[in-house]
């Protein structure tokens, strides 16, 4: 990947911050790995970043993966990998827009158990349908401008991308009667089946756009997922912003397209996602149909309810947030747990009583309170179990019990923690939280 990254001054302003010489080196090595295990530059320039034990690249991770090198920036190289990882995820949207995880190269790998009607390119790990898949490199893409000025990312490539997003997005609004999307995959001597009538529920036609999946890659139970909803409606809004820092700028019917949809999202998710809560106050259901279908939860995985304010949807002190939040960090959520060695939201995704890092992460960067930082970055510390790895998940009372042996998201979360902590923070941090 060319000349190492220039992370003495991380290492030092960590390491004299914290006054933990662990959490340091998982930083730094972290960095090193991105750069050296994760990354493989391709032929065409572009960077493919495996999301850590699994070798495949999902547009999600991969993303996530770089945030905290644009956090700090780093130099040229860091630069050149964190471009090189987004005109990858281009490519890849132009590709399959409904796909999550990609090779490579076209050589078929990926889940064997999914049937032959699942249109999937020899290029495609996954085609698990998930709305986020497709906002995180429109983030990753705003960070990079903002960090690095560099606006010659908004080439043809980049909007044709957006473009192929735009007609996703507007086709699932009425996934119903216009999408074509369908998901089978064998478990045993069954198949289960993601369609329009099948084990995807049925959903009326509301404004805001259907995902197959969620961000954990589970299936949605109602259609609609708030939090990927709420990560499109944030990053739709700041497409102007990149449309005019363009040259040449984009065609004019692509931000028009942009402002209506989101428009659109926003409408449906105040009239159909908004609990009249009597002990919080109004705040975020996690999916819904449009049918009256309501789910209270909230998973680990980012998008979240939790994390609203990372992706720029909302600032943390604002009241639905607050009283969202206060939801969420309660045995009311049916994936909070409270145990003797730590306590956070976990997922369907993984046996119950197992939290995730990444929403420990999550809950301490957005608390006003630094003490609540610092409380996170130690209890992370204090449980990876002797392995020094950010783990996918652990038990809250024995954190001996882990998944994951490796998952790049979560130590880029603990990244992101610690770099805010030390006082590194993102080129956009002061921006408005919900553009207009």
């Amino acid at each position: 990947m060319g000349g190492d990254l220039d992370l003495g001054e991380v290492e030092e302003r960590v390491s004299a911050v914290l006054g933990h010489k662990q959490a340091a080196q998982i930083v730094t090595r972290f960095f090193s790995e991105l750069q050296h295990r994760t990354a493989r530059r391709l032929a065409d320039g572009t960077v493919f970043l495996i999301t850590g034990d699994i070798p495949a690249m999902w547009l999600r991770d991969s993303a996530a993966q770089v945030m905290p090198l644009v956090r700090i920036g780093a130099g040229p190289h860091a630069e050149q990998l964190a471009i090189g990882v987004l005109r990858r995820q281009l490519d890849y949207i132009l590709l399959d827009p409904y796909a999550n995880a990609f090779n490579p190269e076209p050589n078929g790998a990926g889940h064997r158990k999914d049937a032959a009607e699942v249109e999937r390119s020899a290029w495609v790990w996954e085609r698990k349908y998930e709305v986020d898949s497709l906002c995180y490199p429109l983030l990753l893409a705003y960070r990079i401008w903002r960090r690095y000025g560099r606006a010659d990312i908004f080439d043809t490539r980049f909007w044709r991308a957006f473009g192929r997003i735009l007609d996703t997005w507007e086709t699932e609004q009425d996934h119903e009667t216009r999408s074509a999307y369908r998901f089978r995959r064998r478990h045993g001597l069954h198949y289960r089946t993601l369609k329009r009538r099948g084990l995807g529920p049925d959903v009326a036609v509301t404004g805001m756009t259907w995902s197959g999946f969620r961000p954990s890659d589970d299936p949605t139970r109602y259609g609609y997922n708030v939090p990927g909803n709420q990560f499109a409606s944030a990053v739709l809004g700041r497409i102007s912003e990149l449309a005019e820092a363009s040259d040449p700028p984009p065609p004019a019917d692509l931000i028009a397209r942009a402002k209506r949809l989101r428009s659109g999202i926003e409408a449906a998710i105040h009239d159909h996602a908004l609990i009249d809560d009597p002990i919080t106050g109004p705040r975020w259901a996690y999916e819904v149909d449009g049918r009256g279908g309501v789910l209270e939860m909230d998973d680990a995985n980012i998008p979240s309810l939790l994390g609203l304010p990372l992706i720029g949807y909302c600032r943390a002190d604002e009241p639905v947030y607050l009283a969202t939040r206060a939801f969420v960090l309660s045995e009311r959520n049916p994936y909070f747990y409270r145990g003797s060695a730590a306590s956070g939201v976990g997922s369907p995704h993984t046996p119950r009583r197992r939290i995730w890092p990444i929403a420990i992460a999550a809950a301490a960067l957005t608390s006003s309170n630094a003490a609540d930082q610092r409380a996170a970055i130690d209890t992370l510390l204090a449980t990876h179990a002797g392995t020094t790895r950010i783990h996918e998940s652990f038990h809250v009372d024995r954190p001996t019990s882990w998944t994951r042996a490796w998952f790049s998201w979560a130590e880029a979360m603990f990244c992101e923690l610690v770099l805010e902590y030390c006082g590194f923070r993102h080129a956009d941090a002061d921006a408005d939280a919900k553009p207009d």
